[in-house]
């Protein structure tokens, strides 16, 4: 389905950005870039987005290609960074100090960097070549 294949783009391109330029504070008051829409509803939007795309795409391959397979990358890459937004939303609008919760989520947006850097290069790659196997 090819508004998924670009829905899946779309998503990982944007919200490897938004990882890619967020700032590395543990508070989780300033997490996110300043982009022309800067609220945090709108990175909670585009987290359930990606999310819910790469469930899809998980289900749809792109242009007949092997079911599951053939569209791992940019599906997992778009539930995790859909994860990731969620998550730097809770965080930066709850007060949880202490817990599971809070440690998994420090170690997990520790890695927002990496996490960002390998979404853009999902989302170029994805659209170079889209029928290429787990790509």
């Amino acid at each position: 389905m090819i508004q998924l294949y670009l829905l899946s783009i779309l998503c990982n391109g944007l919200s490897g950005y938004v990882l890619f330029t967020g700032s590395e504070n543990d508070s989780g008051t300033e997490s996110f870039p300043r982009l022309p829409i800067n609220s945090p509803s709108f990175f909670l939007i585009l987290g359930i987005i990606s999310i819910v795309t790469g469930v899809l795409k998980l289900l749809s391959p792109t242009l007949d290609g092997i079911l599951i397979l053939g569209d791992l990358f940019p599906a997992a890459g778009g539930v995790i960074a859909g994860l990731m937004l969620i998550f730097g939303i809770y965080r930066q609008n709850t007060a949880v100090n202490e817990g599971e919760l809070e440690r998994l989520g420090k170690n997990l947006l520790t890695f927002r960097k990496p996490i960002g850097i390998g979404l853009l290069i999902i989302a170029l790659v994805h659209f170079l070549f889209p029928k290429a196997l787990f790509l």
